[in-house]
């Protein structure tokens, strides 16, 4: 967990070779190519009317939080096992899509929740197996390389 985080950092702090590839009034979204893997990394960026705070209550990973609530993408989030007040082993769902064409997907992350002193809070996570999770019927096994959320306070 503590090497997403890392990572994640990484990204955040090397602002090179990130390509714009769609915008809208309130969200930017770009891509390069990844070091680690045969594809790209993406980021989106916005931002939002509202404290620091309230926007981390809607996307920290935490067990019946309000993710599940609003973001389409993520069907169900549960806490496998607490390993320490901010890391834990989570198994996220996701429902099909396109049609049923792609099936629903699990993926088993090591989550780590960060504040740093400048007020921004950081969740990070990175694929995992774990023998309280076994892969599941009619789910595919997704694996996740180092990713997650920043919430970067800003003045005003």
């Amino acid at each position: 967990a503590e090497a997403a985080a890392e990572k994640l950092q990484l990204y955040r702090r090397d602002p090179e070779g990130w390509r714009g590839c769609r915008s809208t009034g309130e969200v930017a979204v770009s891509w390069r190519p990844s070091s680690e893997f045969a594809g790209n990394l993406y980021k989106g960026e916005g931002i939002l009317p509202a404290s620091p705070q309230k926007i981390w209550e809607c996307i920290k990973p935490v067990a019946g939080g309000l993710r599940t609530k609003w973001d389409q993408n993520v069907k169900d989030f549960e806490v496998i096992e607490t390993v320490s007040d901010t890391v834990s082993i989570c198994r996220t769902t996701t429902p099909s899509a396109c049609m049923r064409i792609i099936s629903p997907r699990e993926f088993v992350d090591v989550v780590v929740m960060k504040q740093y002193e400048d007020g921004t809070m950081q969740s990070a996570a990175t694929n995992v197996e774990h023998p309280l999770c076994p892969p599941q019927p009619n789910f595919v096994r997704g694996f996740n390389y180092p990713c997650g959320c920043f919430c970067i306070p800003v003045p005003g």
